[in-house]
């Protein structure tokens, strides 16, 4: 039986930055990450703002950004803003080149987990990897955790002729507001090349991909790009939490198997879906621990989760408000009166860190929805056991 140091299931965001602080903190550590498919870290885009993290943080994730931009804006019916504020991508490709350059890192793709437990994971040919194991498989569905759904379908457009877009366009909500708050994604890649993704914040997680690609073709004819060939596509289905039991979802979904790390450890923006800045602070701490042992682990990443979970207590009742209170044609209004306070406290938001100065100002006012439905959104519901 191969021994390790630590093994990570699953070979996503959360594993790749974990592998990346483990290897750092301890060179002569023997790390595996094991991953189901042919491609560690798959194909996709991870975004943050440069105030998401601390600036120690963005020192060692530079090197996996592949694209930075100096500001963004915003759209929405009856207002455009742009800010300054710094805008990063990291990709599939960038991240798992990273990874797979770290001398005591072992990569084992092609690799199904078909069990794990807190000290060693056994494969789909029945052999067995033994060491202290971190999960990343994915989210776990529960149902002691209540979500409703950001949902998207992304491609990335080659243009014949410059397409003009100089910043990101986090959102763009002067479309047609169909299943729910609905916005274009739109990164600038280079002077010919587009990310465009219709996203939704919907409460089914449906996501008809033809429907979704026309209303690409239209947004793209809307802006006058000419001409495109599509080069890849991207799709996902984000949970997006209203309300839970922690403590049940981690007695039930996560039980006395291996500790959680990402989605299945509830380590995710619940307002935003972005999932970088909280993979990157538990990389951190996991990096940071003097012993790689199962019950440490646990213990850590628990600690994590609670804290997170807790602070972001004021984000799930402003999801219980966009997703119960208001009418999903008009959820856009929400965000729209959101993006006219002040910058900081926008950053603040994104970042997961709002002070009770920028609740009440959030909240200050007349709310943009019914004000009935409101109040009964914003208490979280009895949850079943």
């Amino acid at each position: 039986m191969e021994r390790y140091d630590l093994i990570l299931a699953g070979g996503g965001l959360s594993s790749c930055l974990t592998a990346m602080r483990v290897a750092a903190a301890r060179p002569g550590a023997r790390v595996a990450i094991v991953e189901r498919q042919d491609r560690l870290a798959g194909d996709h885009f991870w975004s943050f703002h440069d105030t998401d993290v601390g600036p120690e943080t963005l020192a060692w994730l530079r090197p996996v950004v592949a694209h930075h931009w100096d500001g963004q804006r915003v759209a929405f019916p009856g207002r455009e803003r742009r800010l300054g504020t710094g805008y990063n991508s990291v990709t599939s490709g960038r991240l798992a080149a990273a990874v797979r350059a770290l001398p005591n890192v072992e990569v084992l793709t092609g690799a199904s987990v078909a069990a794990a437990d807190p000290d060693g994971v056994t494969l789909a040919d029945q052999s067995r990897l033994g060491g202290p194991v971190l999960d990343a498989r994915g989210g776990a569905p529960s149902p002691h955790v209540t979500v409703g759904y950001q949902k998207f379908l992304g491609q990335w457009l080659r243009t014949e002729a410059p397409h003009g877009v100089t910043v990101p366009t986090i959102m763009d909500a002067t479309v047609p507001q169909t299943d729910g708050y609905r916005f274009m994604y739109v990164l600038p890649l280079s002077e010919d090349t587009l990310h465009v993704e219709d996203t939704y914040y919907a409460d089914g997680d449906a996501l008809p991909a033809a429907a979704l690609r026309e209303a690409i073709g239209a947004y793209a004819a809307r802006e006058g790009w000419g001409a495109y060939a599509v080069e890849r596509e991207e799709r996902g289905v984000l949970p997006i939490v209203l309300e839970g039991d922690p403590d049940a979802y981690w007695r039930e979904a996560v039980g006395d198997g291996p500790a959680p790390l990402g989605m299945r450890g509830l380590l995710f923006n619940q307002i935003t879906g972005y999932s970088l800045p909280l993979a990157a602070e538990a990389a951190e701490a996991v990096g940071a621990m003097p012993d790689l042992v199962p019950e440490a682990l646990r213990a850590r990443v628990r600690a994590l989760s609670d804290e997170a979970w807790s602070r972001q207590s004021f984000y799930r009742a402003l999801n219980r408000m966009l997703f119960r209170a208001a009418d999903p044609q008009m959820r856009y209004v929400v965000l729209r009166r959101h993006y006219g306070l002040s910058r900081p406290l926008i950053e603040r938001f994104y970042a997961g860190k709002s002070t009770w100065a920028d609740k009440a100002r959030i909240l200050a006012g007349k709310p943009p929805v019914r004000i009935g439905r409101a109040i009964k959104a914003l208490p979280p519901r009895r949850h079943a056991a």
